[in-house]
């Protein structure tokens, strides 16, 4: 059996499990206080080519949409996002737990097309009623989509213009971002992304990490005592050294973006596999997470020898289905693939 059911089947990419175990006899401070954090947080500011910024370390996705959200916005602000966005399908009401609600907007492959979030914004300040209404106070994205799209510098630059207009922070969840950043189809850049964005994750948990993800708020607009917010909502973790350790192995020689341009290589690959045999694409991702619909017969006899992940109905006799690489899948998992949908 070969598993493409995720970029995180595995565990710790190697360089980041052997950065692990070398320092793991070493008595370090807690709480994300030890040279390993300091350094990796160093490395960060000087990948996204802002000095200035401040980055925290979190556990998980799920851990720093709810903290980051929660945190930014004043009681009587929501977050938008797109329908398909995953703090609107896929976060278990997390937001809403925090008190905030997800205020979904029609999506466009994934994506929040700037002009649906124009048009949502002026006719909510149109409205008399408004003071009624939960206010939005954010935007988020999720670049990659979850459907493995992305954000061109000039979309991400509209939103981000529109949010200066009505006064609403921009915030980018980029669990997957290595993909992005390395897909043959982009044209956003690390210091983009920093530049136009409030806040944003370099996701770690996705590409190669154990754990963890890298919160970077760009404009010294870090919520006061976040430390101390991040404890109130059970995110802080005592040994925060693994976080650091991992961070700083993952941009040492380029490690998070060779993780992200080997997933791409071999994703790519994949969709040739898939033409060949002639299986069509929901769409063509340019990223590392692949949608393809099967005729659901063909999908049981797959499951056989292949894992992947069910995504949604197509209609009573078809399934789409997502394929993931990441940085533990090789050439054979694809020959395997291959001779699977051959079989």
């Amino acid at each position: 059996m070969v598993s493409f059911t995720s970029d995180y089947i595995a565990g710790a990419h190697p360089e980041v499990l052997r950065r692990l175990i070398d320092s793991n006899l070493e008595p370090l401070p807690g709480y994300g206080t030890d040279p390993y954090c300091e350094r990796a947080k160093e490395k960060i500011r000087n990948a996204v080519g802002a000095p200035d910024a401040e980055v925290f370390f979190l556990t998980g996705g799920t851990q720093a949409n709810a903290v980051v959200i929660s945190t930014m916005l004043a009681d009587y602000e929501g977050v938008i996002a797109a329908g398909t966005g995953h703090v609107s399908a896929h976060e278990a009401g997390a937001i809403e737990y925090t008190g905030h609600e997800v205020l979904e907007l029609p999506q466009t492959d994934g994506k929040l097309l700037p002009e649906t979030l124009r048009d949502y914004l002026s006719a909510f300040f149109a409205d008399e009623n408004h003071e009624h209404m939960t206010f939005p106070g954010m935007v988020y994205l999720s670049h990659p989509t979850e459907y493995g799209t992305l954000y061109t510098r000039n979309e991400l630059a509209s939103i981000r213009e529109i949010c200066r207009e009505y006064g609403l922070r921009l915030y980018l969840d980029g669990a997957r971002l290595a993909y992005g950043l390395m897909s043959r189809e982009t044209d956003l850049t690390l210091p983009d992304i920093a530049s136009l964005c409030d806040v944003f994750y370099i996701g770690g948990t996705k590409a190669g990490a154990l754990c963890g993800e890298a919160v970077v708020f760009t404009g010294r607009n870090m919520p006061k005592h976040f430390l101390t917010s991040v404890k109130r909502r059970g995110a802080l973790l005592a040994k925060g050294r693994l976080l650091g350790v991992q961070f700083d192995a993952l941009f040492t020689d380029d490690l998070y973006f060779r993780i992200g341009r080997h997933a791409i290589d071999l994703a790519e690959k994949m969709k040739e596999i898939f033409h060949a045999h002639h299986i069509p694409f929901l769409l063509e991702s340019p990223t590392n997470q692949q949608f393809v619909i099967l005729e659901n017969s063909r999908m049981a006899k797959l499951r056989e020898k292949v894992a992947f992940e069910f995504w949604e109905r197509k209609d009573d006799t078809h399934t789409v289905v997502r394929f993931a690489t990441g940085w533990s899948t090789t050439e054979d998992n694809l020959h395997m693939l291959d001779q699977a949908l051959a079989d």
